[in-house]
């Protein structure tokens, strides 16, 4: 039996209707065969600086008033897609945003891009030197207000000053989605221990606290104070970092997490992003992307440095000039990426995904011995510590507080890379625990993302005492941690699948 062979012509190219069935089946069966999945990635920065005549955080009240700013203030934006999901990452140069100012972008961000909310992994670096944004001190403008959420120690409806970050906040991630392009991504992870030290210090002789209780641990308790003991926890010495290129080399940004607080030695009435806006300018140096078309754009986010400083309280006392410390650890951070930088094994493309939960949590509030002393201490005509007055203000206000709170817990998958997001300012050991934890190869928890609710120690800590573990400063219960612990791991497993 003689087979005929039939052929079909498209155009000028002849095919073998057999070769043309087996295309099609490829087609059909394997959707990567007829069309390769691309990663994208895309990052910005917004200005949001203030106007001069505002007030700076990171003091007690009065604000000191900005008289100057020394470098810009930015919400910095980095989208990463790979075909099926889009990230969004955004860290802002602030002391501490609260909830319902990130919810109010991530509202707009959704509205005008149809990126999910759940996608969206906003935080502050905690910067000292920047315009308060956490409390109401501009004339409030109904038109903006959103729900209520934090429900603690917040007025609504957000200030003018809110309004006008969480609008560039939204502009940033769509300047950032224009700046899309085909790339590829890798991640790394180094180490600059010596500029990381835990602020909590175990004493010899216990120390009176505001409330007139006795404390094993005081924070910042002085250099070379002969009443020192030892460190009261760990500090996490690793600096970790995404890294996107284009797919000619390009740097597109990197987007960097290290464990450590301001580092400070601003003049008074100065606006400045600290040492976090100064890695960024470094990095671009080192790698060589000045006036790059479409810009670089370098992103340090804050880690678990709930406790700890850039002090080293064994002395000795080294003066610094204004900014000059600050450089010193931008500089040697930006030095460490950049050498790990040059190792990277990028990848075309990995998975992206993300997973959210809100956690309620117990509300740290007085008792009627605690109101009973707090009245006291106010009509005290010469109190016992210098700061008692203030925490039993604090103490009275926390009357109003109510007794839940529901918190954002996040995370993100970046191929083998997990991350994690708690809006308060974690304790080194809690990083660690989620790092030793973590199901992923390598991972990091970003602090005070998506939110903004005082620190978080963990019970151990708690019954040490310390600045950090005092009500009104910690404002949820004592297992916090533990329960975030537990919650964040859970999330980790749920993206990884």
């Amino acid at each position: 039996m003689k087979r005929t062979l039939i052929i079909l012509k498209f155009k000028d190219f002849y095919i073998p209707l057999r070769l043309l069935g087996c295309v099609l089946i490829l087609f059909f069966q394997f959707p990567a065969f007829a069309q390769q999945t691309v990663f994208r990635a895309g990052a910005s920065t917004a200005n949001i600086s203030p106007s001069l005549g505002e007030g700076i955080a990171g003091g007690w009240m009065p604000l000191p008033i900005a008289t100057y700013i020394h470098d810009e203030l930015h919400a910095r934006s980095l989208v990463l897609d790979d075909g099926k999901v889009r990230l969004v990452f955004m860290v802002i140069d602030n002391v501490e945003l609260p909830r319902e100012v990130f919810d109010a972008a991530k509202l707009i961000i959704t509205q005008e891009t149809s990126i999910p909310k759940e996608h969206i992994m906003m935080s502050s670096t905690h910067s000292h030197s920047t315009t308060w944004a956490g409390h109401e001190i501009n004339p409030p403008e109904p038109s903006l207000s959103i729900p209520a959420s934090s429900g603690v120690d917040y007025p609504k409806p957000l200030d003018n000053y809110q309004r006008f970050v969480v609008r560039r906040m939204a502009d940033g991630v769509r300047v950032a989605l224009n700046n899309l392009e085909s790339a590829r991504i890798g991640w790394g992870v180094g180490s600059v221990p010596q500029h990381v030290f835990n602020r909590r210090w175990k004493l010899k002789t216990p120390v009176n606290n505001p409330f007139g209780v006795s404390e094993k641990v005081q924070m910042n308790p002085g250099i070379a104070n002969p009443n020192l003991l030892e460190p009261a926890g760990p500090t996490d010495p690793q600096v970790s970092f995404l890294s996107v290129q284009s797919l000619k080399g390009k740097p597109i940004a990197i987007f960097a997490n290290y464990s450590l607080h301001y580092v400070g030695g601003v003049p008074k009435g100065h606006i400045s992003a600290d040492y976090f806006a100064v890695f960024a300018d470094r990095l671009q140096e080192l790698l060589k992307a000045d006036r790059q078309d479409i810009p670089f754009v370098g992103i340090m986010s804050n880690g678990t440095e709930g406790d700890t400083n850039n002090i080293d309280f064994r002395g000795p006392v080294i003066p610094y000039p204004a900014y000059a410390k600050m450089k010193i650890v931008a500089n040697d951070v930006a030095q460490e990426v950049f050498r790990v930088y040059q190792t990277i094994d990028y990848k075309n493309w990995v998975p992206l995904g993300a997973a959210q939960t809100e956690l309620t949590l117990n509300v740290r509030r007085p008792d009627v011995q605690a109101l009973a002393w707090a009245e006291k201490a106010m009509h005290k005509e010469k109190p016992d510590h210098s700061m008692e007055k203030v925490f039993a203000e604090r103490t009275i206000q926390m009357k109003e507080w109510p007794e839940k709170i529901d918190v954002i817990l996040q995370t993100f998958r970046v191929g083998d890379l997990g991350i994690a997001g708690i809006p308060f300012e974690v304790f080194a050991e809690t990083g660690l625990e989620v790092k030793a934890k973590s199901p992923f190869e390598k991972s990091f928890t970003i602090g005070l993302a998506n939110g903004g609710y005082g620190y978080l120690p963990t019970p151990e800590q708690h019954q040490m005492g310390g600045y950090e573990t005092w009500m009104s400063v910690n404002k949820v219960e004592k297992e916090a941690s533990r329960k975030i612990v537990t919650e964040i791991l859970k999330l980790f497993n749920q993206v990884k699948r």
